[in-house]
């Protein structure tokens, strides 16, 4: 086994592991329940940890991870009604059409 990303985050961590089981590769999350142990325990003890379960997946499920959690935002767009709209947005605040 071999661990391939870690979180103060439970959460992330198994979103991590979601993304990996849905490409087929098997892996687990470790120290999930650590983090009731903050404060008593050194910061990167407390951390969540997605672990491959096959050495064979390993590249594969770091190049997963890397392209799924370092997304480029989107781009601003401009609405119909004019207003210009930050690319997180997927509604307009003005008049509540959604991006084309």
């Amino acid at each position: 086994m071999k661990r391939v990303f870690s979180s103060y985050n439970l959460a992330a961590a198994h979103h991590a592991r979601n993304l990996l089981e849905v490409e087929g590769i098997r892996s687990v999350v470790r120290n999930e329940m650590l983090s009731s142990a903050m404060g008593e325990l050194p910061p990167a003890e407390c951390q969540a940890e997605v672990w491959v379960l096959r050495e064979s997946d390993l590249h594969r499920a770091e190049a997963l991870l890397r392209d799924s959690f370092s997304a480029k935002p989107s781009p601003a767009w401009t609405c119909a009604c004019g207003e210009r709209i930050e690319g997180q947005f997927t509604q307009c605040w003005r008049c509540g059409a959604y991006r084309a």
